[in-house]
């Protein structure tokens, strides 16, 4: 019995590795659709550009959808490493030791700026690029922790991505 249950959640960390690759693919593909650093000026010019703010809209929730699941796939993983895991600050502590993020306060950075994105209806258009100027500066650090999950779960727990339907294109994100 207990086997079942930890192959459920080993297929479930799986599971959880390759929507990090779905949502970090997805999130590399909307920002290679926008010319960095956006002004405001020149996203009040192209206001009521539709595919401009289609793909603005996507990079916010593929951010937000990827800081999500890393988040999940990290406690997940301490769980079954045997690590604490009744405070996120412990499992980003665990993760910053082994690497896989760069800081606590980086993690909690993504986490004020994706919150700020899913509350705030700014309109002054520098707001609004100064935004997800920040959003393209953090998503760096979002798909370089997604490799490095990923990369550790391979080596630490021998659990590699459900499918590997993502799996070369999320590799082509770091060549």
């Amino acid at each position: 019995m207990s086997q079942d249950i930890l192959s459920d959640q080993q297929r479930h960390l799986a599971q959880l590795l390759e929507a990090i690759q779905r949502c970090a693919w997805f999130l590399q593909q909307s920002r290679s659709k926008v010319n960095w650093p956006m002004n405001g000026d020149w996203l009040a010019d192209h206001k009521k550009d539709v595919n401009l703010f289609e793909t603005l809209a996507a990079i916010n929730e593929s951010f937000a959808k990827l800081q999500d699941s890393l988040a999940s796939a990290m406690r997940h993983s301490a769980l079954l490493a045997g690590e604490p895991t009744d405070s996120f600050l412990k499992v980003l502590s665990l993760f910053e030791k082994q690497g896989v993020i760069g800081a606590t306060s980086d993690w909690q950075r993504c986490r004020a700026i994706r919150n700020i994105a899913a509350h705030d209806y700014a309109t002054h258009y520098a707001q609004i690029a100064e935004h997800f100027n920040l959003l393209n500066e953090l998503a760096d650090m979002l798909l370089l922790t997604s490799q490095r999950l990923v990369n550790w779960s391979a080596e630490q727990l021998q659990i590699l991505p459900a499918s590997q339907d993502f799996s070369t294109e999320f590799d082509s994100i770091f060549l």
